[in-house]
């Protein structure tokens, strides 16, 4: 399910995913369907990790890479489950290709 609201967003984050809906800054939006596999796909990460296992691990990540970066956007950007999101985001087959745990590869790339 897809939802619109500005609350969510700061300066270029469009988009955000949490289970079960995705949530987008504008309406206009809807139409992007790169952004909106790239959040399909941290749907179906989500999912495999039973939810709140994900959002644990995705914030530990988060927090270690800025402690390495000591760069938030930096950090966010080198995450394992944003970098599966984004090299992945403009194949529309690949969530019918995708094995299970397929983030775990993007952890050291």
């Amino acid at each position: 399910m897809i939802l619109v609201s500005k609350l969510f967003f700061r300066k270029n984050y469009v988009g955000l995913s949490l289970w079960p809906f995705i949530i987008l800054k504008s309406d206009a939006l809807r139409d992007d369907d790169s952004l909106i596999n790239h959040e399909k796909i941290h749907l179906r990460q989500q999912l495999e990790l039973l939810v709140l296992p994900f959002y644990i691990l995705y914030l530990s990540e988060f927090a270690i890479r800025c402690l390495v970066y000591r760069d938030s956007y930096k950090a966010y950007q080198n995450l394992s489950f944003e970098r599966e999101a984004y090299f992945n985001e403009d194949n529309p087959n690949y969530l019918n290709e995708r094995r299970p745990f397929s983030f775990i590869k993007y952890l050291w790339r």
